[in-house]
């Protein structure tokens, strides 16, 4: 055979060898924005090293080497005795110790903490994002503790540990543990009320056994769980440890690990407990109001964990068309194909600020921002995750036939896209609990509003957006059945706002024309053509 016809040529060298934070302008002025420029220095230090790690073909391996290598569960030993164990590869612990050793579990007691950390999550999980789950989980058991001081003494400085140790152990003996949690059941499923696993109390103070199956078991390889069971006050959370004290495994039968669409590194298991030993969290019958503080927490993490993979998406979109030619030009400068990328990047950030405008108010931690947050985190939640998968299938487009093949890396990222979505409560869960809010909780919808209106007048799109918002927000009778449009339209005006106020005009003027002016179609690409599009590609392009 001819050597010419193995001449390789048009090809795209690897996105690879760049740093993911600096490369990212959206995230890098989020973070300028939003920490004091006391800290701001150090904590750029500390996001660019990270962001080093990420772009290295080191990590992209590690990525590679945790999904082509899933978990398996270790039931029983060679004798026959339970074991119970998840077996990884090697690729895992090394992607969790780095995001552990990089702060990723570490937010509640640092000055921006949840910034930096949100900032770390967003660069750190392009890489791979099935071992975000024990990350956020981990991230996220602290306010439920903090309802018991005495647990939280004992369990906060292993969770915010820049330690990963792996392997069950006593918690006491180890320097940093993971969490996981246990909510849902067979019969239930998001209605957690519904659940039957007993709760039973022994002699000792908030010791109790517990007896039940949980249908998804999120981490089970972690230290330890929080759980929902009906105790004799009525549901309850609890604290599940895999170890107990004196080195004896607690009771957590391992049935089986889900087999799933995407999230191929990361196990979540069925399990069951029988007699198995937990800590009571907070009060009897008060179990939902415990842990939901664990909820938002994660579910912030849904559309940060979102926003990571959509800017991957479109770094290795606009990548590719940078360097890609066709019909005699590189793809980046076909106005067809600018249209798609630019609506695409636009997307991303508006994703990616707000998403680190959330972690500012959980920063702020004042009346005013709690209220914000208890209506911006469910709305941000619905809308985010769910433009996730469109943007990432698109992006998918751009590098065509090649970007359909698992070299690419893009399948792993539409495969993963679809799970915040689901995660932590799906769409029509996120927009009842934002109709709970605006029902019980006047001063959150004022929050929102004050938001909102901090760009009124910038633009006659937002302003008529607003305006028709107000009127939508008039009108609660039988507002169930247009939940969803209302949040949708909640979620955009939010964005609208932000951007104005923070992004460049060309970015504000896009979103603003298309998401809230209405001069946009149903597809990505059908962005009006006489906008700065060039400008908005360049802005979210990775230079290495």
């Amino acid at each position: 055979m001819a050597a010419t016809t193995h001449t390789v040529t048009n090809q795209v060298p690897p996105l690879v060898g760049y740093d993911v934070f600096a490369a990212d302008r959206v995230l890098a002025e989020a973070v300028e924005r939003h920490l004091e420029p006391g800290i701001h220095s150090g904590a750029r230090e500390e996001l660019e090293t990270l962001g080093r790690s990420a772009g290295s073909a080191q990590a992209q391996t590690w990525g590679t080497q945790a999904n082509e290598n899933p978990p398996r569960a270790r039931t029983y030993d060679r004798y026959g005795h339970r074991l119970d164990e998840v077996e990884f590869h090697p690729a895992w612990h090394r992607l969790l110790g780095h995001a552990v050793s990089a702060g990723l579990t570490d937010a509640w007691g640092r000055p921006g903490g949840h910034v930096r950390r949100a900032a770390g999550f967003l660069v750190w999980t392009q890489v791979e994002a099935g071992h975000g789950c024990p990350l956020s989980m981990t991230h996220a058991a602290v306010p439920a503790l903090r309802t018991d001081p005495a647990l939280a003494a004992e369990w906060e400085p292993l969770l915010t540990s820049h330690v990963y140790e792996e392997g069950l152990r006593p918690a006491r003996e180890k320097a940093g543990v993971l969490f996981g949690m246990g909510m849902t059941e067979k019969q239930g499923g998001t209605d957690v009320r519904s659940n039957t696993t007993r709760a039973e109390p022994l002699d000792g103070d908030g010791e109790y056994l517990l007896t039940g199956h949980k249908w998804f078991c999120s981490a089970p390889m972690s230290d330890g769980f929080l759980v929902l069971a009906q105790a004799p006050g009525g549901l309850s959370c609890f604290l599940v440890p895999r170890v107990l004290p004196d080195g004896v495994r607690n009771v957590f039968a391992i049935q089986r690990l889900k087999d799933k669409l995407g999230n191929r590194s990361n196990a979540s298991a069925e399990v069951e407990f029988d007699g198995t030993w937990a800590r009571l969290v907070g009060e009897e019958g008060r179990g939902v109001r415990t842990i939901i503080e664990m909820v938002a927490a994660t579910r912030l993490d849904c559309v940060v964990g979102s926003a990571a993979l959509m800017r991957q998406a479109v770094a290795q979109a606009v990548h590719h068309s940078a360097y890609r030619s066709a019909f005699g030009g590189l793809l980046i400068e076909k106005p067809l194909m600018r249209n798609v990328l630019a609506d695409l990047a636009v997307e991303s950030e508006a994703a990616t600020t707000l998403a680190l405008r959330l972690a500012a108010a959980y920063d702020a931690d004042t009346e005013a921002e709690r209220a914000f947050l208890r209506i911006a985190v469910p709305t941000a939640k619905y809308w985010v995750t769910k433009r996730c998968t469109a943007v990432v299938g698109e992006a998918l487009e751009c590098l065509g036939g090649n970007g359909y093949v698992e070299e690419s890396g893009m399948p792993r990222l539409l495969r993963e896209a679809p799970l915040n979505s689901i995660w932590e409560g799906s769409g029509n869960v996120q927009a009842l609990d934002v109709l709970r809010a605006l029902r019980r909780e006047p001063q959150a919808l004022d929050a929102f509003l004050r938001e909102v209106g901090k760009a009124r007048g910038a633009d006659h799109r937002l302003d008529a957006a607003i305006k028709g918002l107000l009127t939508e927000l008039a009108d609660l009778d039988a507002v169930e059945a247009r939940a969803r449009r209302l949040v949708e339209r909640m979620a955009l005006v939010l964005q609208g706002s932000l951007l104005l106020r923070w992004a460049p005009p060309e970015v504000a003027d896009v979103f603003c024309a298309s998401r809230l002016g209405g001069d946009w179609g149903a597809a990505f690409g059908t962005l009006p053509h006489s906008l700065d599009l060039a400008a908005v590609v360049e802005r979210a392009r990775a230079h290495v």
